[in-house]
């Protein structure tokens, strides 16, 4: 019943990161406060009262329109509270009560960010990315956190430098090494490159759907450092069966 209650406190709280998520995802791009001012209706610029802002909540009791102009909201903004929520308790279930909960956990909250922003905007705000790699970067051994991070970062930048000269053109944005740092810092190694492997197959399909425009890359960076985190031991053993049969 104890751990039941504790999961519950876990996901309101990450919903609640997840609402202020939204204001990032939607702000960030458009080069806009985060802070100032208070969150209003895009249809009709009310300013909303703090009921209306309570996540998954209020958009379910005023169902999914604007208690003022009844224009609608987007589905968006309970599905990335929802999300979040979920990303929070599966960290929980992850690491337990630990004092680096909320680090590694918002670190995650951060990408999530960046993959709503890279998915709509095609860019990847350099803030939200710093944001994702310092709270990585806070754990019990911070030291070699770091020195993975760094050792993530500067191996994919050197490859990007390579492919960028071979290729005779821009291979690698710098929003995919400062990604490759954060995935170092919470993966540490081997896992980070069975993350870059997951990544890569994870994005294959949608890569030959889209070739004319392209997809972005960040999301499955992301979404492979995810479940490789969770899955870090089984990972793990992935690897050595496959190095060594």
């Amino acid at each position: 019943m104890e751990n039941i209650a504790i999961t519950l406190i876990v996901f309101i709280f990450g919903a609640m990161i997840g609402s202020f998520l939204n204001v990032v995802i939607y702000r960030i791009p458009k080069g806009e406060s985060i802070v100032f001012p208070s969150s209003k209706c895009q249809s009709c610029a009310t300013s909303l009262k703090w009921y209306h802002n309570i996540p998954i909540f209020s958009w379910l009791f005023l169902k999914g329109k604007c208690a003022f102009c009844k224009a609608p909201i987007a589905k968006q903004y309970p599905m990335v509270e929802f999300v979040t929520g979920i990303i929070f308790v599966a960290i929980y279930f992850k690491l337990g009560l630990v004092w680096y909960l909320p680090f590694v956990a918002a670190s995650f909250a951060a990408l999530f960010a960046l993959v709503m922003i890279d998915f709509k905007y095609m860019a990847v705000p350099d803030n939200v990315n710093f944001a994702a790699l310092i709270f990585a970067l806070i754990q019990p051994d911070f030291l070699h956190a770091a020195m993975y991070a760094a050792i993530a970062a500067g191996g994919l930048y050197l490859i990007g430098l390579l492919s960028s000269l071979l290729a005779r053109k821009q291979a690698m944005g710098g929003a995919d090494v400062i990604v490759a740092g954060t995935m170092g810092a919470l993966l540490g190694f081997p896992n980070f490159f069975v993350a870059l492997f997951l990544s890569a197959l994870l994005a294959m399909i949608p890569s030959l759907i889209n070739r004319k425009t392209g997809v972005p890359f960040v999301p499955f960076l992301a979404l492979a450092t995810f479940i490789v985190y969770l899955y870090d031991m089984e990972s793990a053993k992935l690897l050595e069966t496959i190095i060594y049969g």
